[in-house]
């Protein structure tokens, strides 16, 4: 696990190293334990190196045994052993025990193919000096992520973006042909980035540069065919054989290893699974918060204790009022681009918590999406019953409905607030249903919202739809997750909150073969009736008591809209403030007003909204203003004293 970077010259001048060691030394928090740089003419590859597989010997850059190929890799690759075997029987020779090197003898033996083979998290640049051509590429599901900035004189790449604005020529300014989407998904999903002239590698992407050329391609794509001839029963053993294999293989380090624990089924399968494979208890980390009614909800402590006492572990809380006018400003820094997801604050919190013990941690994120967990998931199941209602009585049902009062941090008025949403998108079609379960703002009110709508600015949703051709409802929205708010939030906040800390964030949820395996699961047994998570649940009986099996989700993240109403309130006011607004000149004052207004009304749940609008804003003053992450914290603190 590393951070890695690089620069390749079109114009045959030689990369200086300087610019390769100011490039590692702003994401010196990826890898505190090594670095290292390979510079051959026009092209060099550098990394930061996190110590996890092969301690002393895995010293990057790699090479083969003549020095004409060369790699740089961060994450992991879970099955190299078996690789390995199957290349020495070939005759390759390996200098290190590093789960990297297999990626040089494979891409010597296969070609570009060699990815399809990989079992893991990475992105890598390989060098072949034989062909004077560079590779970069990026795992299935987009775990790791990597960043590319491209004029007429040079290709870049990095796995921050910060990275690349250390280079000659390349300028932090805002990417204005996002925002639109940014305020509708509450993120910038891929390629796009919000910095103007760099962007991100998608998900299963190879980049090649040869003669001078580039050359990008997608390597790999869920099927969309189902199998339909399985039983229920078998589709049970298969997930929980498949997972267990996850599990196991991901478990493989040369540190000490932990795991996040809510206490919700995706985290608790992964304790009780990796319980499963150890001699030793497994260490396990839950975070709690202090508080009225709104914190008392985010409070997965008990639940957490339960699942940790059943398997005996070696168990850590941390019970928190966390400092977010402090933390926000230095958060945003290591995200490189804003975001509404609470989440990022959490994971945060209890990754830099884990990190006092373990530098690798399991986390159970992607369990949801494969499996169907989310509440949204049941739209289409409950719009097909709601629509053998009478006319009348849907159309009275939806006026009713926009008059409801919601707050997602008050469990009657939470219970409102998804029967509202539900009511006013009952009559759309599936597509537009499930966009507005998935959206931060509306398109009409975004384009209400900006100075200057563009009308052509990018649709992430609708390009995610068009290439979503799956027949089953539940695995064509996964499709769609899949391609936007999997990689863009949930993995790029995971990724860049652990690695904030130096700490190695493995999904077992995601392992490729996993995921292959639940999109091929019909809706019919994946979510049997309306019961979310139906297989996944069957297929963990047993091994989770019922009471963590059965019990209702809650998200992992914070009550920051009860927050915002209340000692979050000042800061909202300075950073929405009319001079603050204008000094931007991206939104239109009014409807700024209007968002903070309906949400302290109980009108809209404007916790998404809010918090998109906020977070722009302090990473403005980070990156656009080039002001120091603490500088902007104490300012802030201020408006809140």
């Amino acid at each position: 696990m590393c951070g890695i970077h690089g620069i390749y010259r079109f114009d045959g001048q030689g990369v200086a190293p300087g610019q390769l060691s100011v490039m590692g030394n702003v994401t010196r928090h990826r890898g505190p334990d090594d670095e290292g740089m390979h510079i051959d003419g026009p092209c060099g590859i550098a990394m930061r190196r996190l110590s996890i597989i092969d301690l002393a010997g895995g010293h990057q850059p790699l090479s083969n045994a003549d020095e004409t190929l060369w790699l740089v890799c961060n994450g992991e690759i879970y099955n190299y052993r078996e690789l390995r075997s199957e290349l020495q029987a070939k005759g390759y020779h390996f200098k290190t025990g590093s789960d990297s090197e297999v990626l040089l003898h494979l891409y010597d033996a296969e070609g570009d193919d060699f990815v399809l083979r990989l079992n893991g998290m990475f992105d890598f640049a390989l060098w072949d000096a034989r062909r004077h051509r560079l590779l970069i590429g990026r795992d299935r599901l987009g775990v790791k992520p990597l960043y590319v900035t491209q004029d007429g004189q040079r290709l870049a790449f990095a796995t921050e973006a910060k990275a690349l604005l250390t280079l000659p020529g390349v300028r932090a300014e805002l990417n204005r042909g996002v925002v639109a989407s940014y305020l509708h998904l509450g993120y910038v999903a891929a390629p796009d980035c919000i910095f103007a002239g760099i962007r991100k590698l998608p998900p299963a992407t190879l980049l090649a540069i040869e003669n001078g050329q580039v050359r990008e391609w997608r390597y790999w794509r869920l099927s969309p065919r189902m199998n339909q001839d399985l039983s229920e029963r078998e589709w049970i053993e298969r997930v929980r054989a498949q997972l267990e294999a996850s599990v196991r293989m991901q478990m493989v380090s040369d540190v000490p290893i932990g795991a996040f624990l809510s206490g919700g089924v995706d985290s608790s399968a992964v304790v009780g699974l990796m319980a499963k494979q150890s001699q030793q208890p497994i260490r396990t980390y839950a975070i709690g918060f202090t508080g009225g009614e709104a914190e008392a909800l985010y409070n997965e402590l008990p639940y957490a204790r339960r699942v940790a006492e059943h398997f005996g572990t070696q168990h850590r809380e941390i019970v928190v009022r966390p400092d977010v006018v402090s933390l926000l400003p230095k958060l945003l820094w290591h995200m490189d681009e804003p975001l509404s997801d609470t989440a990022f604050i959490t994971t945060f919190l209890v990754s830099e918590f884990a990190r006092q013990d373990v530098k690798v941690i399991l986390s159970g994120v992607g369990g949801d999406e494969l499996f169907g967990g989310y509440r949204r998931y049941l739209g289409e199941h409950y719009a097909q019953q709601y629509h053998r209602l009478p006319g009348w009585l849907r159309r009275s049902a939806a006026s009713i409905a926009g008059r409801l009062p919601v707050d997602r941090h008050s469990g009657l008025l939470n219970t409102m607030r998804l029967a509202k949403g539900f009511l006013i998108s009952a009559e759309m079609t599936a597509d537009d249903r499930y966009r507005s379960y998935l959206q931060v703002l509306d398109r009409e009110t975004v384009s209400a919202l900006l100075m200057q709508p563009d009308a052509d600015h990018a649709d992430p949703l609708a390009l995610a739809f068009a290439e979503a051709s799956h027949e089953d409802s539940l695995n064509r929205m996964f499709a769609v997750d899949a391609q936007t708010q999997l990689p863009d939030d949930l993995l790029m906040l995971t990724d860049k909150m652990s690695m904030a800390v130096s700490l190695e964030c493995r999904v077992p949820m995601l392992d490729h073969q996993l995921v292959e395996l639940a999109a091929s699961i019909p809706t019919a047994i994946k979510v049997r009736r309306g019961h979310l998570k139906h297989v996944l649940k069957e297929s963990l009986v047993g091994l989770l008591p019922n009471d963590i099996l059965e019990r209702k989700k809650r998200g992992f993240g914070t009550p920051m809209g009860a927050w915002l109403k209340k000692e979050l309130a000042p800061l909202l006011g300075r950073l929405l403030a009319p001079e603050v607004i204008q000094r931007r000149g991206l939104f239109r004052q009014p409807v700024v007003d209007r968002l903070v207004a309906d949400h302290q009304g109980n009108r809209i749940d404007g916790t998404d909204a809010l918090l998109a609008l906020l977070n722009l804003e302090i990473w403005s003053r980070i990156y656009l203003d080039h002001r120091d992450p603490t500088d902007v914290a104490a300012e802030l603190k201020g408006y809140c004293s």
